[in-house]
């Protein structure tokens, strides 16, 4: 999509991925840094001391992928559920950046280990679905709330949510819908505050994603994704980090972008109209996927 020097739109643009250690935000910061962007990357896993997902992905990773790839990465270990951290990330890009941000991604999640699938919510621990809830929507709020005064000073910006369909169909399990509608509701509901400050705000969905994590859970690697179909045969469908990535990077290079504020968006839909695969190649489109195999489309 941004394979050499002479296409870097986005040289010179300053974003921050909250939430960039693995997953969706990693394939977002490296699509970013592909595209030119200086990204700041948050987390809470560095290296020698991993968050409580007791993974091995860092922030310091994130960052350098972006480096490799044509931008500028800088990590800044970030706890976003602690304000007193948030407020000194946002102070330390103004100063860096002489009061500059263009794009904020809240990728925020850390509801892994909190979903109960198949358990009514009344019979899941409560402290599971309140901290699923502080994690994926309180972390949002605080970030935006930190990130908005650097864009209105800049007269422009742009807010992303990712989080899971674009719908507000329930997605199997009290406390993931509530979060993961949430968020689309907060985009929809910033963009109508942040409209006369010239901000866009939008969520934005992956499809079946091939995450380090579900690879893991499938035991797979990237190389051979697809002998997990022997345990999913959905998992055809699946796409990489990097097809999410290729649409915020899509977005945040649109000068028509103002147009979609409010709006729910997928990675699917938006290769469509922007016209980018996969880093395999593939186009999958799991909108149209889901409609053939009557799955439930959230």
């Amino acid at each position: 999509m941004f394979n050499n020097d002479e296409n870097k739109p986005l040289k010179g643009v300053v974003t921050v991925v909250a939430g960039a250690t693995r997953g969706a935000g990693r394939g977002i910061a490296v699509m970013l840094g592909s595209a030119g962007a200086t990204v700041y990357c948050t987390g809470r896993s560095v290296r020698g001391n991993a968050s409580d997902l007791n993974r091995g992905e860092t922030i310091e990773e994130t960052a350098e992928m972006v480096t490799v790839r044509g931008g500028i990465g800088i990590p800044v270990r970030t706890d976003h559920t602690e304000e007193e951290e948030v407020r000194a990330l946002f102070e330390r890009v103004r100063e860096e950046q002489q009061g500059r941000l263009d794009l904020l991604v809240n990728d925020i999640w850390g509801g892994e280990k909190l979903t109960h699938w198949g358990t009514p919510f009344w019979e899941q621990p409560l402290h599971d679905g309140l901290l699923m809830q502080e994690r994926a929507i309180r972390t949002h709020l605080i970030t935006s709330y930190y990130a908005v005064p650097l864009m209105i000073e800049c007269g422009k910006g742009l807010i992303i949510e990712v989080t899971d369909g674009s719908t507000y169909n329930y997605r199997g399990n009290l406390y993931y819908s509530l979060a993961k509608i949430s968020q689309i509701h907060l985009a929809a509901s910033m963009a109508e505050e942040l409209r006369p400050h010239h901000i866009t705000a939008v969520s934005l969905s992956p499809g079946f994603l091939r995450s380090e994590q579900m690879l893991e859970y499938f035991g797979v690697d990237e190389a051979h994704w697809r002998d997990a179909m022997k345990q999913e045969p959905h998992y055809i469908e699946s796409e990489t980090p990097y097809f999410v990535g290729k649409a915020v990077a899509a977005l945040a290079a649109d000068p028509h972008v103002s147009l979609k504020s409010g709006q729910a968006l997928t990675s699917w839909d938006l290769s469509d109209e922007y016209g980018y695969c996969d880093e395999d190649g593939r186009k999958p489109h799991w909108g149209n996927y889901a409609k053939k195999q009557g799955l439930p489309i959230s």
